[in-house]
């Protein structure tokens, strides 16, 4: 016998799975002449390691050298299943049948395939036909529930589950599918009642104790969740699912904290990918302590878990991945987890929005830009056929007379740049028109913007914890004519609700720079610098403003602010190219043409403002794109900051917008303290944010259309002293007088925009 196998037999027996399948896939490559034990093992092992593909393959030449054999036909059909190749698993399993007519194990197979791909009307004639031979097996009356729930057959479902659970008490999975349909109809209580139940049968199933967590915080109830978790650490402590689950359940309130749950629960399941995972994402997130640090942590533990294989990437291991590899600007390592295509759709097949804000970045051409909109399309469309299952009781008819009622939806109408944005509507609050209402979820202490806008409002309905379905309710029972979302799947927002249609009329407005890819939003709010040439890269209609999308409203940027006299280039005694941009608008093609700019500046430097800085990886990865076009090291100046930044716009002389994803935010902030912005143009929405901002302030001619211009704008205003130094005390009040700084007459327009689409939409509606 060769002495690998020997040696991947005694890795097995030590535990040893890699290095067993290791030697056995070696073993086989190099003499394929070997028994029907080594393969199945192999595949076997692979399948057990979650590595679905690479056992599909061995499984594969498993049956070509060994045709005649059932057991392996079957495995073959269930390692398909998991690798999501159902067709072929399909063919495998009929083959198997083949084999051995008399075994059941291929049609409960195919029953399961049948499921898992929602055909209930299939499943549901495996299992029919399996009850009818067995009634008292509680797998087939599990399997035949799981079909009419695909079929929304719910009370005949129930009637099975509760048999599956009768004939075997501690049935899990029954348990978890009866539970799970009870949330699926939002009878949240049931569920719970019925979750309790099950663990009640089942003392000590961790599964069953996640499932009535997940339950409680589906429900919105953050507090209770963390509650029921602590109150299992007595008894369960030591096991690493419930430090993982509690870690989770308060990682947006408390992420000190739940580091420490979550680096626990790796600690105790060392080779647990989805834990691994989640503690590489809370350090990411970690704003506390030395941000820098809290990042590279993260990076190294993806690099190493990556190197583990511990199973196949899905979706939520590459948005996660995605993150963090954007953090430290690796983009050579970002290429090599998928195409923008399969990325992308991974992520909304999935229900992974957020995850499309990070992929903005990577369009490269117009393939790329249409490709974008249809990921969020698909997401949109996913997110449609879940709120029609449960759809909201809205108001019959729209009542007649009376004032025109609108909404904002966001967790971020506080201190945040969406609050400060939208700061003037309530300053200059239209209420002889209108009765405005707010709708938050934000986590957070209510400060003194909030406190303002909520007593400006109608109605300012703050739940932290609260389901998106019973946000939607929330909304239609303020009967509205208009509701705008302003925060996009961004952190606490619930983009989901618009999926319900609470309000006849709905839009987006501010948080996102892109389509939200649900039909349902009827308008998106933008100016005429925004608009995209070609109207199908956007889902929504234009709702235009006459001159600008935003205004700077009285607290969006502090007076107090200082601009030094004088030149940042004289007291350093060189020009300082500078961004405080967020890494996620980063490319290699962003970082090589902001090198390209200092390469053609002698004595140049370029400055980034961003608590990246502190990661080692960060660092490196941004002086090799730089040195690729002759700038070295020691012309790159980290600034590690995060929130006091805007002092460190007095070192630098000119802004580099990053593209295609321009600057927002950053980009207001650079004018206000007189730094002028170089922007590249593109076509999409996203892509022409800086310059609807600058357009606006009459500094169109800083906006370049192509990589080269870019290049001789940034370059030119480097060598135009008097005009930079006019710039740099002249900008804020520039920014006042222009439209970006009227906030009556924005508020005005605003507010005759939405008053004049309700009423060509809704109809004309008398004045109180």
């Amino acid at each position: 016998m060769d002495d690998r196998l020997l040696a991947a037999d005694a890795a097995l027996k030590a535990g040893k799975a890699s290095e067993a399948i290791d030697l056995l896939s070696t073993v086989l490559t190099e003499d394929p002449a070997q028994t029907l034990q080594v393969y199945r093992v192999l595949s076997l092992k692979l399948y057990e390691a979650k590595r679905y593909d690479e056992a599909a393959e061995w499984a594969g030449k498993t049956v070509a050298r060994f045709p005649k054999e059932f057991e392996l036909w079957n495995l073959y059909g269930v390692i398909l299943r998991r690798a999501r190749r159902y067709d072929d698993a399909i063919k495998a399993l009929d083959q198997a049948q083949k084999l051995n007519p008399k075994s059941n194990a291929p049609l409960i197979n195919k029953g399961n395939i049948y499921n898992d791909l929602a055909n209930g009307p299939a499943a549901e004639a495996v299992f029919s036909k399996l009850v009818r031979l067995d009634p008292r097996n509680a797998e087939y009356q599990r399997g035949l529930g799981r079909a009419l729930i695909n079929q929304k057959r719910y009370d005949q479902a129930a009637v099975r589950c509760r048999q599956a659970v009768t004939l075997k008490k501690d049935y899990v999975d029954a348990w978890m599918d009866w539970s799970g349909m009870e949330c699926e109809r939002l009878n949240f209580d049931a569920a719970v009642d019925i979750a309790e139940r099950a663990v009640a049968a089942a003392p000590g199933e961790r599964r069953l104790l996640e499932a009535k967590a997940s339950i409680l915080r589906r429900m919105g109830l953050a507090q209770a969740t963390e509650d029921f978790l602590t109150s299992l650490l007595p008894t369960y402590g030591d096991e690493a699912w419930l430090q993982h689950a509690l870690g989770a359940s308060i990682s947006d309130r408390d992420r000190a904290r739940a580091n420490d749950h979550l680096g626990r629960a790796v600690a105790l399941e060392p080779d647990n990918l989805e834990y691994r995972m989640a503690m590489v994402e809370s350090l990411e997130r970690s704003r506390h302590g030395d941000e820098g640090a809290n990042i590279e942590a993260g990076y190294k533990l993806l690099q190493e878990t990556l190197a583990l294989k511990l199973g196949e990437p899905t979706p939520k291991f590459n948005k996660v991945a995605n993150e963090v590899l954007i953090r430290v600007c690796a983009f050579e390592e970002l290429d090599a987890l998928g195409s923008f295509r399969d990325l992308g759709r991974g992520w909304a097949e999935s229900g992974r929005h957020t995850a499309l804000l990070k992929h903005l970045a990577r369009v490269q051409n117009d393939e790329d830009r249409y490709e974008l909109l249809e990921q969020h399309r698909i997401w949109g469309d996913a997110a449609l056929v879940l709120a029609a299952r449960t759809p909201v009781k809205k108001a019959k008819a729209r009542r007649e007379g009376g004032k025109i009622r609108l909404g904002f939806m966001s967790s971020d109408l506080r201190s945040h740049p969406v609050g400060y944005f939208a700061y003037p509507l309530f300053e200059y609050l239209d209420d002889e028109r209108f009765e405005v209402f707010c709708y938050s979820f934000y986590q957070g202490q209510e400060d003194v913007v909030q406190k303002y806008i909520a007593s400006r409002v109608a109605g300012y309905r703050w739940n932290p914890d609260i389901s998106g379905y019973a946000a939607a309710q929330m909304i239609a029972d303020d009967d509205l004519d208009m509701l705008i979302e302003l925060g996009g799947s961004t952190h606490m927002n619930k983009l989901e609700v618009m999926a319900y249609r609470p309000a006849r009329l709905q839009a987006s407005w501010l948080g996102y720079p892109h389509s939200a890819g649900l039909s349902a939003i009827d308008y998106i709010v933008l100016d005429p610098n925004l608009v995209p040439e070609d109207p199908k890269l956007l889902i929504e209609t234009p709702m235009v403003m006459p001159k600008t999308w935003l205004a700077l409203g009285r607290r969006a940027f502090s007076e107090n602010y200082k601009i030094n006299e004088g030149l940042p280039q004289d007291a350093a005694g060189c020009i300082t190219f500078g961004t405080a941009n967020n890494p996620h608008k980063y490319s290699e093609a962003v970082l090589r043409a902001w090198a390209r700019v200092v390469a053609a500046v002698p004595g140049s430097r370029f400055q980034f403002v961003r608590p990246e800085g502190g990661s080692e990886t960060f660092r490196k990865n941004i002086e090799k794109y730089f040195a690729a076009e002759g700038v070295s090291a020691d012309r790159i100046v980290h600034r590690v900051v995060r929130g006091l930044h805007m002092a460190y716009y007095n070192e630098i002389d000119i802004t580099l917008d990053p593209f295609p994803l321009t600057g927002g935010t950053t980009t207001c902030e650079a004018l206000w303290m007189g730094v002028p912005v170089v922007n590249l143009r593109g076509k999409a929405l996203f892509e022409r944010l800086s310059g609807s901002i600058l357009t606006n302030l009459g500094l169109a001619h800083h906006i370049a259309d192509n990589l080269d211009d870019f290049v001789r704008i940034a370059v030119d205003l480097a060598a135009d002293r008097d005009q930079r130094l006019a710039l740099r005390h002249s900008l804020r009040e520039r920014m006042r007088a222009s439209p970006l700084g009227q906030n009556e007459q924005f508020a005005r327009d605003f507010y005759d925009l939405v008053a004049s689409t309700v009423q060509s939409r809704l109809g004309v509606r008398e004045t109180a």
